[in-house]
């Protein structure tokens, strides 16, 4: 029996000057980590129904919001740039800034009690349970800054991706996206080629992989193993407009995005 199919896009990355999210029926919400704002997160965070910052990630926007738009005043940018709820353990937002979100109506969520889960994982429990859309199905959470920095924390925010595999996660950086391709579905990956590609790779991350295939890359895999000390798929190159992938094991795709 044929698994259900799964499509993705990386659509929303697509400048636009509307700042409703392109033709599909996707809800979108943004995560901000403690790491540098990619140079498209004011698209993003217009394109979203909800903004979240992960603790530090506060003084990111504070600080680099006015930075990405250099043009306008850095106050109104400020204010305009403001998030819905900022969450985490509360050790690395600056004060002067906690305050200045809160006296804007912010709501701040102080988690500090519970240090057996990543700022990133609270972040997308909390959005998961108060979600911007009537339909969960739809949700897309977009991470901004999970990418970069300490190795163990990005290990941890794609670690997120299989405590969260029912749920639609993109990690993203200046250079590339990641998300997890659950085995349960085949998957249709169509590709934006004026932000992202050419390079990508297939990654089985969580468990080594007996078969996976793939079409449309210059590479393709045929019921191919892939294992951490064996082979794995990376510095592949998408050559058709839609990547088509099936796994007997969750995988990481990830691809770079054009400057």
């Amino acid at each position: 029996m044929p698994l259900p199919a799964m499509a993705h896009s990386s659509s929303f990355l697509v400048p636009s000057s509307s700042p409703l999210p392109p033709a599909d029926d996707a809800v979108y919400a943004v995560v901000v980590l403690n790491q540098r704002l990619p140079r498209f997160a004011p698209l993003l965070w217009d394109r979203a129904q909800l903004r979240v910052c992960a603790d530090g990630g506060a003084n990111r926007v504070f600080d680099g919001m006015p930075e990405l738009l250099p043009g306008e005043d850095p106050d109104e940018v400020r204010i305009r740039y403001k998030p819905d709820v900022i969450k985490g353990d509360m050790d690395s937002i600056r004060p002067e800034v906690k305050k200045y979100y809160s006296n804007l109506g912010a709501e701040i969520v102080d988690e500090s009690h519970d240090q057996d889960t990543t700022d990133l994982h609270k972040c997308v429990s909390f959005i998961t349970r108060n979600p911007p859309g009537s339909e969960k199905s739809n949700l897309h959470i977009l991470v901004l800054g999970a990418l970069g920095g300490r190795f163990d924390h990005e290990m941890g925010n794609i670690n997120v991706l299989y405590r969260f595999s029912n749920i639609r996660i993109i990690l993203l950086s200046d250079d590339c996206s990641i998300f997890l391709l659950p085995k349960t579905h085949s998957h249709e990956i169509h590709i934006e080629r004026s932000i992202e590609g050419p390079h990508c790779g297939l990654i089985p991350m969580g468990a080594p992989s007996a078969s996976t295939t793939t079409k449309g890359l210059r590479w393709n895999l045929n019921n191919t193993s892939m294992s951490y000390g064996g082979l794995i798929s990376t510095s592949n190159v998408v050559e058709e407009e839609t990547i088509r992938i099936t796994s007997d094991s969750d995988l990481i795709w990830t691809i770079s995005l054009r400057n």
